[in-house]
């Protein structure tokens, strides 16, 4: 890619921001994240031109959510990033000025075109809008005729929680899904359909949830097919400041969606997932790892907010989502080492990928260890008999007494079972079969002496891994 001068001087400018904060120990340094500030959903992931870009909401005043625009990084592997200019701001006094909600990007007979969700009034007003581009996706101009799609569904009533568009095209035919909710009723996916991606005609709630078991409101939808079947990923909201990712996979046709298969797709931080087709026909999500922290922690640290390592999405005959991290990311593996029985390995960083095999009989497990002096550590086992995945982490609180949170989530694994775990900073992505997803965030209180350390039966691969801003900026 060939960048502006202006362009240029920002990622001079990015540099500097990311070295001034890469001696915090809990940020990551493999996982995708802003130089620094505030980072949540990831917006319009798609390829373009061979290279891959990745907008997401960013907040460029603070580390705290506000001031929704859309911040902008380009790659060629998924893994080493170049930081851009800010895409989309919102303009004052107009239909986005409240902020630049998440949405997507597709190309329009060779015209890239971003959908998001523009909101006024203190963001209580939410519809619909695109923007174009015609330098490489580096300046974006708003449509004139915006917004695009402003009236909410009459089920809907006249509900603030209307966003973030996920488009797609069949034949000639656009089609768009918008996440919602209907009042007492719960969250909910709206479809709609468009000749020229201007002017949309609503059709029928897609899918639409239950408030007591699913959560009040549904955000950022994804509908895609996968092999024969087409998979519906749904980012549920309670209300408050946390909720959960599940899929739904089942047939689609003639504009109906016919559901045969649930599932979580992660049982921890991740949320908000984007995904895109690439050009290996690969179905490729990012999902933003929330922090697990105070709002003043997050201003302390200056930053807030990181991607997960890419993950390609397939389905098995039962029709489970299957996830594994790229491949791309084993390119830039460092020191390996290896157990093939019960020990411990020392690691220079919190900074690991590792793959394992341990028994799934309740005796054996996996354990990632910050410090030999203050034990603050995340372990995996298995309950056989419950046929469930645990997560134990360990960590020191203001006092300096030990805190234990434990995970539970249902699992099924033959005699072994295979863990892909990601060590990050703060991060921890853990992959059960690849079909159990954990994602954590670990604030340890000092970091050296790291081990990896297997207990009962099994064996562990540990790669250590480098800083990708180092080798790519």
């Amino acid at each position: 890619m060939i960048l502006t001068d202006i362009a240029r001087s920002f990622v001079d400018q990015a540099a500097a921001k990311r070295q001034q904060l890469a001696t915090d120990i809990h940020r990551p340094r493999y996982h995708f994240l802003p130089p620094s500030n505030w980072m949540n959903d990831p917006n319009g992931f798609i390829q373009w031109a061979g290279q891959y870009h990745l907008f997401y909401q960013y907040n460029p005043f603070g580390a705290t959510w506000g001031n929704m625009h859309w911040g902008h990084a380009v790659s060629t592997d998924l893994i080493h990033w170049t930081d851009l200019p800010i895409a989309i701001a919102p303009t004052p006094g107009s239909y986005d000025e409240a902020g630049i909600f998440s949405g997507c990007m597709v190309n329009n007979n060779g015209v890239p075109t971003i959908f998001y969700t523009a909101t006024a009034e203190q963001c209580t007003v939410q519809t619909q809008a695109i923007a174009t581009s015609a330098d490489s996706l580096i300046t974006w101009t708003k449509h004139p005729n915006n917004p695009v799609m402003r009236d909410v569904p009459v089920e809907a009533g006249q509900t603030r929680d209307f966003r973030d568009p996920f488009v797609w095209k069949e034949g000639d035919t656009w089609y768009m899904v918008v996440g919602s909710r209907i009042q007492d009723v719960g969250g909910v996916i709206f479809l709609y359909r468009s000749a020229d991606l201007l002017h949309w005609e609503y059709l029928h709630p897609l899918l639409t949830g239950d408030i007591r078991q699913d959560g009040v409101i549904w955000e950022c939808p994804n509908f895609f097919k996968l092999g024969d079947e087409w998979v519906l990923i749904i980012s549920m909201h309670d209300g408050r400041a946390t909720g959960t990712v599940i899929y739904v996979v089942g047939s689609y046709e003639n504009q109906q969606f016919t559901p045969v298969y649930r599932g979580v797709l992660d049982h921890a931080v991740l949320y908000a997932p984007l995904s895109t087709l690439d050009d290996q026909n690969r179905r490729v999500l990012f999902g933003w790892l929330r922090e697990d922290r105070t709002g003043a922690e997050m201003t302390r640290a200056g930053w807030s907010g990181a991607q997960s390592i890419p993950r390609v999405l397939t389905l098995d005959a039962q029709h489970r989502l299957h996830m594994v991290p790229v491949p791309e990311l084993k390119a830039i593996r460092g020191h390996h080492q290896q157990l093939t029985a019960a020990g411990s390995l020392n690691v220079s960083a919190a900074a690991v990928d590792i793959e394992a095999q341990i028994a799934a009989d309740g005796n054996s497990g996996l354990s990632f260890v910050y410090s030999s002096v203050t034990g603050e550590q995340i372990g995996i086992r298995y309950n056989a008999a419950a046929q469930q995945l645990i997560i134990e982490q360990t960590v020191r609180g203001a006092d300096s007494a030990p805190i234990t949170k434990v995970k539970q989530m249902p699992h099924s694994a033959a005699a072994m079972l295979n863990l892909r775990v990601l060590v990050d900073g703060s991060v921890v992505e853990i992959i059960a079969d690849e079909v159990t997803s954990s994602t954590h965030r670990i604030y340890a209180s000092a970091v050296g002496d790291c081990s990896v350390q297997l207990t009962g039966s099994g064996a562990v691969d540990v790669w250590e891994m480098p800083s990708i801003w180092q080798l790519s900026q």
